[in-house]
């Protein structure tokens, strides 16, 4: 999943990115509106997390105009901001949660998994195709009645295949979706990723439902 992190504070903007990408989410980094309207005008992001005091303006201004447009995407506010009348103030303005600063890493994390929870979110809640099932609430995967355990990246890969079951989904596409923009590892991190993934799946002896096309990328079940 992707996320849009909204921060102008570089040190702590660097160490949530590193964070998140441990947990398996792609972090996207936007240091003041300006950036942060460009990244939501090019990318779908599955959540926005926004900090108020921003070099030229007040976070509270994205999040109106997020909900304004008719975007979906949940919104946290992340802010030193900790008065009642600023919470109400967020809240109002289109922001879904509200966290305030200084903050535990895993309340973050807890509050970013029940905002992707959320019933309003136009995914089924478990996937499946032929004998794989993956539940993006509890981040769980089974080959049949075989719990399969996966990685952070690995679920993050394997649940973007199942939501485009049938169609080829190139490695570019792969990588753009689960590592942030600004990743400079391998460059066959999708093809490490996805032979981890397929030997994981082969716990039961049944056939690979991981198909590669060659020279493009990947496809989970038959073609749409």
């Amino acid at each position: 999943m992707r996320l849009l992190l909204v921060e102008d504070d570089e040190a702590l903007a660097g160490v949530v990115r590193r964070g998140l990408a441990e947990e398996g989410y792609a972090v996207d980094h936007a240091a003041d509106l300006v950036d942060a309207r460009h990244a939501l005008a090019e990318q779908t992001y599955d959540l926005a997390i926004v900090d108020l005091g921003l070099p030229d303006g007040d976070g509270l201004a994205l999040c109106r105009e997020v909900r304004e447009s008719g975007r979906t995407v949940p919104v946290m506010v992340l802010t030193a901001r900790d008065g009642l009348s600023d919470k109400v103030a967020g809240l109002d303005a289109g922001a879904d949660d509200y966290l305030t600063k200084p903050f535990d890493f895993p309340e973050l994390t807890a509050r970013i998994r029940a905002l992707l929870r959320r019933p309003a979110r136009v995914h089924a809640p478990v996937l499946e195709v032929d004998d794989v099932r993956l539940d993006p609430a509890s981040r769980r995967v089974w080959r049949g009645a075989v719990a399969v355990p996966l990685t952070p990246r690995e679920f993050a890969l394997l649940e973007y295949l199942m939501r485009h079951a049938g169609t080829v989904v190139s490695r570019s596409e792969l990588y753009d979706h689960v590592w942030s923009a600004d990743y400079d590892g391998l460059s066959n991190v999708v093809d490490v990723h996805i032979a981890n993934i397929r030997r994981k799946l082969a716990v039961t002896g049944a056939d690979d439902p991981l198909v590669t096309v060659r020279g493009v990328g990947y496809r989970i079940g038959d073609p749409a």
